[in-house]
């Protein structure tokens, strides 16, 4: 096929506007040009000079037309263009075509469809159904011009020896068809088509290659179903030369009120209960899989109900198939209601632990969690009065039991005084009844209470001051605030409950001020402190610095239930603080971290920073937790981590990516760690190509873990989407 049968590029004429008076149902013609010409005997019209014609919709242009009234055959030649009703375009050097300007032929045509991409062919008929067949044509939905306007070939195309196009079904169809990428040697396309644009339809998505040293070679072909305009479903049968088939389903679906989605992959194959040993080869076959879902639906503009399934058969799977590095499962159901004073919650959430070590039968199953809400504005004073009320059962099928229930009142009153501080006034009090059993399953005795019925009362008054001083600096301005707490609480009876979700506290910036520095409702801080810190705050143009740092002074002596690391334990709390630094859009640092009061050692030290641009970057992290808390009286232990990712953008089209994680943890932070202080846990390195219309990567995996049939090792992934190709 020659390149001017198959000319993509855009063809210099202008389509013709649709006339100011026409309807679209109008089955008359209106004609226009620059010259005309009348052969009364033979009853033909010849125009000249940017001829135009209009009827019913369908409008044509072009230099000159030749209209034989009597057979009604219309001959346009020059720069022609051809727009019919759905907004199609069609450019051809001649055309013949009647006068509904809705069937005809024509030469080295051009094709511009509405919803996107184009077809050019050496030659092409328009039938009164307004059906395009192409002979020697090519299909393509790239861009066929540079940024700078030059010509350039498409990404990919489609070439075929005939093709139809079929507008009421929004369809293509190809004839001896052959799919070529950059221009590099087609790949056959027997019997193939696909939508138009603007829709999904059923048919082949893109495969998915892998290649990992426990399954082999991976050939994944999905299927799209499209069941209807809101539902679809997509089945992929997985292939491997190393274990048996796996077969992955995923269906979702939209309404009026919210939407859904569940999927699933099913396999055999051979696993190992034990998974600090590799799979044995006498283990047998056994079904494996793992079912994930999700679905939101608003019933109302106040009321929601939603929830998220996640379960798989075993504790290997995920990471065996390359699913998923998580290591644990949470599947929930939730019915909320919101207004702008109140808010209620009925819910529960069930764990499936997927760690080492973690007995699944200490797991919480929390069914249901009942959580209602009020405020109530202008209440004693002007200040704001927040209700609540909260019901929690927790069961687990081999541990500790929990039920519980309490109310809560809390007032708040902000004043400013006429020096500029703002003062807020606090009063808390709250009623809690437990019920608990099966405690002696709890491995942290801290955290079980005790067995039985048990009732506590918790309160708490506090004073929080913030004076803000505010002033210019270096062409910007500068804010300063000194801020001063006090916070006082009676003994409470914290001991006699259960701790559920009050667990691994630890000082941070984000609950230095806090009435209560225990995460959860299970344990409450009574002890009357002051809290002292300072925020400093710089914005400059293109640059901005905020920074917090405080601490605490505990004012009597009564024992603490926080355990030594946790920064809390003794009288005076050690030092944190949060800095944040911002350079225009390139540089984006955040820095948390807590000193030792007695020698200012870091421990706690976490940064997360982002600098480049949208195409170029680099994002790094790194965590340290130097608490040394023992593990009988904690569950959150020190480590060391450091987080590495980023991406190049080479060229316009052309990137390069990669990420790793290091484990940085040693014995001398953990003894219970297998780590030697440079452990890398996984990392990936990768090319990609993209632009408008193809995205083409390479990704190169490593694993540095082995947990019984899920081994370390390397994986390479090929991954290759056609846009705008429809499915």
């Amino acid at each position: 096929m020659s390149a001017h049968a198959q000319d993509l590029q855009l063809r210099t004429t202008q389509p013709p506007p649709p006339p100011e008076t026409q309807a679209a149902n109008d089955d008359q013609v209106q004609f226009s040009a620059n010259a005309l010409e009348y052969d009364n005997e033979n009853d033909i019209v010849t125009a000249t000079g940017d001829v135009r014609m209009f009827r019913a919709g369908d409008r044509l242009r072009a230099d000159k037309v030749v209209w034989n009234r009597k057979t009604g055959k219309v001959e346009a030649n020059g720069n022609v263009a051809v727009v019919n009703p759905g907004g199609d375009v069609a450019y051809g050097d001649s055309i013949e075509l009647t006068d509904s300007l809705k069937d005809g032929v024509a030469d080295n045509m051009l094709l511009v469809l509405e919803r996107g991409g184009r077809l050019a062919a050496r030659h092409g008929t328009r039938a009164l159904d307004e059906t395009v067949t192409l002979e020697d044509a090519a299909y393509t939905p790239c861009a066929v011009t540079s940024t700078s306007g030059c010509p350039k070939q498409p990404s990919w195309k489609i070439t075929a020896v005939k093709v139809v196009y079929r507008p009421e079904k929004n369809r293509i169809y190809y004839t001896g068809a052959r799919l070529a990428v950059f221009g590099l040697p087609s790949i056959p396309l027997p019997a193939f088509s696909h939508p138009a644009g603007g829709h999904s339809d059923s048919g082949f998505l893109t495969p998915d290659i892998r290649l990992s040293g426990v399954n082999g070679l991976e050939v994944a072909q999905p299927y799209f179903f499209a069941l209807g305009p809101n539902r679809a479903l997509t089945v992929t049968p997985r292939i491997f030369t190393s274990v048996l088939p796996m077969l992955q389903v995923n269906y979702s679906a939209l309404g009026e009120k919210g939407a859904f989605t569940v999927g699933g992959y099913a396999t055999v194959s051979r696993r190992s209960d034990d998974l600090l040993t590799p799979v044995p080869t006498s283990t047998e076959q056994a079904f494996r899989g793992y079912i994930d879902g999700v679905a939101r639906y608003q019933l109302s503009p106040n009321w929601t109900v939603s929830g998220s399934l996640r379960l798989t058969t075993d504790r290997t799977f995920l990471r065996r198939y390359d699913i998923s590095n998580d290591d644990r499962l949470r599947s929930t159901a939730s019915l909320e209601r919101v207004d702008a004073n109140s808010y209620l919650s009925i819910s529960g959430w069930f764990v499936q632990t997927l760690r080492v070590g973690d007995r699944q039968g200490l797991q919480p199953i929390a069914l249901p969690e009942i959580d209602y809400r009020r405020r109530i504005d202008d209440v004693l004073l002007g200040g704001k009065l927040n209700l609540q009320a909260n019901s929690l059962a927790i069961t687990r099928s081999g541990g500790e039991d929990t039920q519980r229930a309490f109310a809560s009142a809390q007032w708040d009153l902000r004043k400013l005084t006429p020096w500029g501080q703002e003062v807020t006034l606090t009063a808390y009090a709250r009623g809690d009844v437990y019920n608990a059993s099966d405690i002696v399953d709890e491995p942290i005795v801290s955290y079980r209470g005790r067995s039985g019925v048990h009732a506590r009362a918790i309160a708490a008054l506090a004073v929080d001051v913030k004076w803000p001083f505010i002033g210019s600096f270096l062409g910007g301005t500068q804010r300063l605030t000194p801020r001063f707490q006090i916070v006082a609480a009676p003994k409470t009876e914290n001991l006699s409950v259960p701790n559920e979700d009050a667990r691994a506290v630890d000082l941070e910036d984000s609950n230095l001020f806090a009435l209560n520095r225990f995460p959860g409702y299970d344990r409450f801080e009574d002890s009357t402190r002051f809290t002292y810190g300072v925020d400093w705050a710089v914005d400059l143009p293109g640059f901005s610095l905020d920074t917090t740092i405080g601490q605490s002074y505990r004012l009597g002596q009564r024992p603490v239930l926080f355990p030594q690391g946790t920064g809390l334990s003794d009288r005076i709390s050690d030092i944190v603080g949060r800095t944040e630094l911002r350079f225009r859009d390139f540089v984006s640092i955040t820095a948390r971290y807590r000193l030792d009061k007695d020698g200012l050692a870091v421990r706690r030290n976490e940064i997360d920073a982002t600098i480049g641009s949208r195409s170029t970057y680099v994002l790094l992290g790194y965590l340290r937790l130097n608490r040394h808390i023992d593990p009988t009286l904690e569950d959150l232990q020190d480590r060391e981590e450091a987080r590495i990712a980023g991406r190049v953008q080479v060229t316009r089209f052309w990137s390069l990516f990669g990420s790793t994680v290091i484990d940085l943890t040693n014995k001398a932070e953990d003894p219970t760690s297998l780590a030697d202080g440079f452990d890398p846990v996984r990392h990936r390195i990768g090319v990609q190509y993209e632009d408008d219309c193809l995205r083409l990567g390479f990704t190169w995996k490593r694993t540095y873990e082995d947990t019984g049939d899920a081994r370390a090792g390397n994986s390479f992934i090929l991954s290759l989407a056609f846009k705008n190709l429809g499915r």
